[in-house]
């Protein structure tokens, strides 16, 4: 593949009517484009409409009604065939523009998050403007960071994409080395107030003139951004850094460019890493500002911003994982960025590492409440994903999960990350009320921290409060959040407790969690309240083979997860039609 920059994209609002036009006739036509008949449709009806000014229409019950002809009663929360369809349309288009597409100078995607389309120039690198010096300043990193082998394009391979693999791999010796570094110090070089976190300089989000009108938007967003920035705890933003050298030292510089042309509002953001000028993140954001005012646009970029950059799956944890893990100062950093890629993995041999390497950050900084949370998790990870690590049954492990979550609370009881580890620990120990309670403190505290949402949302839905759990779940999804099939899974029970058994083995087959025998239990429940059989079987043998255990044991489980024991039997009836043998309830 060729080298290409994005070009133009600080000067030039995008490719026009006619060019977008020509480039699905040109995808359409491609052999190498893979998309059956309706969702071909579905790439000509986005575009058309986003094309024709309707982009704000682009919605999952429009789509559904429109192009695959259901019904006025469509519940998008029931029924995934647009979100399915979507995640095709976009693979399709990422491998035509992999094998077919590399010339091609309009680059269109469907960004995930949503419907609307977005259209891109990539042509040869080319030097920056010179008659615009801040904008050639930022072109020139982009630049800087593509002659490094770090191409990018709209929404094809992403650098998230790229830094899951990269983390996987690289998760056993940098825990091995955080593991030694506590070791080998036996106590911390610096005081557990100081213990480093990766910093980021926000600057002035550059604009045409001070009397253009995204002037006052520019400075709004760039102050909002700062504000969602720092509700994350696990970096420290430099606010400011034209007024001192903190700006230089921080480890990544944010940087943005705002353009207006009439109603038309357009936002370049780019995440530069200070040691090399590579740039780990790039994203555009569009708006019609007639459609919307400034201070819901301010937020809502603000809010996508801090998320992509900031969330523990985040670009900077995602892709500065070995260079973390290199600072002799940042042990506990380096653990907390390994527990984000053991999520990734969930084998026991990374369990193992990433519990010894809290275990030794809470020894030699006890006073580090992140630790103790994560600890907490990871003890809990023994319970209630035992199958899939193959950990015994023991009271012991959920008991350390709730000293630890109890540790932690002690030194932080306001941390959303501490919350979270108390509402699940409460959850597991049978403590609704209490879980319930962390997790709306914790929702409260940050609702633009997804991944709080959506787990908050999977416990409200699994302790019977279906619809407004099963919302923050569908946000989660929508926003991107980490690791997708977990939440997948949690809307495929959604669909269940609902009676839409063909959504929900929709839902259970598209979640990634094939090594995880409690998606195959849920897809066996699915299969045998549909009547399927032969498929149920394919389950079910799975289940023996790979899980015996929990087939002995599956009220136990279910009774964990499920709180009502109207819905725990309704997950036990279909089991029970899959051929499954359920024991009844005591007493029953």
């Amino acid at each position: 593949m060729r080298n290409a920059t994005q070009f133009n994209i600080f000067s030039s609002l995008g490719p026009t009517a006619e060019e977008i036009c020509q480039q699905v006739e040109r995808i359409l036509a491609s052999e190498e484009f893979h998309a059956p008949q309706r969702g071909r449709n579905f790439l000509e009806f986005v575009v058309n409409e986003t094309l024709a000014g309707r982009s704000g229409f682009l919605k999952a019950f429009t789509i559904a009604n429109v192009v695959f002809g259901r019904e006025a009663s469509f519940d998008p929360q029931n029924d995934p065939v647009v979100r399915i369809e979507a995640g095709r349309i976009r693979k399709a288009l990422e491998r035509y523009y992999l094998v077919a597409g590399q010339a091609d100078e309009v680059v269109i995607t469907v960004p995930k998050g949503g419907y609307v389309p977005h259209f891109e120039y990539i042509r040869e690198a080319s030097p920056p403007p010179q008659t615009e010096p801040e904008n050639a300043e930022i072109a020139e990193l982009a630049h800087q960071g593509q002659s490094r082998g770090e191409t990018h394009r709209p929404a094809l391979p992403s650098a998230r994409g790229r830094s899951t693999g990269l983390l996987a791999v690289l998760i056993l010796p940098l825990l091995a080395l955080a593991s030694a570094l506590f070791v080998a110090r036996g106590a911390p070089s610096t005081p557990p107030s100081t213990v480093s976190a990766p910093t980021v300089a926000v600057e002035l989000f550059a604009q045409n003139s001070s009397a253009d009108p995204s002037a006052d938007i520019a400075r709004g967003l760039r102050d909002d951004v700062i504000g969602q920035l720092a509700q994350f705890d696990d970096i420290v933003v430099v606010a400011d850094p034209s007024t001192g050298d903190h700006g230089a030292a921080a480890d990544y510089a944010l940087q943005g460019n705002i353009q207006t042309d009439g109603s038309r509002w357009r936002s370049v953001a780019m995440l530069v890493r200070q040691t090399d000028g590579a740039v780990i993140w790039a994203n555009s954001f569009d708006a019609d500002l007639r459609a919307q005012n400034k201070l819901e646009l301010q937020t809502g970029v603000a809010r996508q911003i801090a998320g992509a950059i900031a969330q523990p799956n985040g670009a900077i944890f995602q892709t500065e994982t070995a260079l973390i893990a290199q600072k002799a100062d940042q042990d506990v950093q380096a653990c907390t960025l390994a527990y984000y890629g053991y999520l990734q993995t969930m084998t026991t041999q990374s369990h193992s590492a990433v519990r010894e390497c809290l275990l030794q950050a809470t020894r030699h900084i006890p006073d580090n409440a992140t630790s103790w949370a994560l600890l907490s998790l990871v003890y809990l990870d023994e319970v209630r994903f035992r199958y899939r690590l193959g950990t015994p049954s023991s009271t012991a492990a959920l008991a350390l999960a709730a000293d630890s979550a109890q540790r932690a609370a002690s030194l932080a009881p306001d941390n959303p990350r501490v919350l979270r580890a108390v509402m699940l620990v409460s959850f597991f120990r049978g403590d609704i009320d209490k879980a319930l309670a962390a997790g709306t403190a914790a929702y409260a505290a940050n609702p633009g921290d997804v991944e709080v949402a959506g787990e908050y949302g999977l416990r409200l839905a699994m302790s019977g409060k279906w619809q407004s759990g099963c919302e923050l779940i569908s946000i989660a999804l929508d926003k991107n959040a980490g690791p997708t099939g977990y939440y997948e899974g949690g809307m495929a029970m959604c669909a269940l407790m609902r009676g839409d058994i063909e959504a929900a083995e929709q839902w259970s087959r598209i979640s990634d969690l094939d090594g995880n025998p409690m998606r195959h239990l849920a897809l066996l429940s699915i299969l045998g309240a549909a009547g399927k059989m032969d498929e149920a079987k394919l389950e079910r043998d799975w289940l023996h083979t790979h899980a015996p255990a929990l087939m002995t044991n599956i009220r136990q489980e279910i009774s964990l997860r499920l709180q009502r024991p109207e819905d725990q039997e309704r997950f036990f009836d279909g089991l029970r039609a899959a051929g499954v043998a359920v024991e009844l309830p005591p007493g029953g």
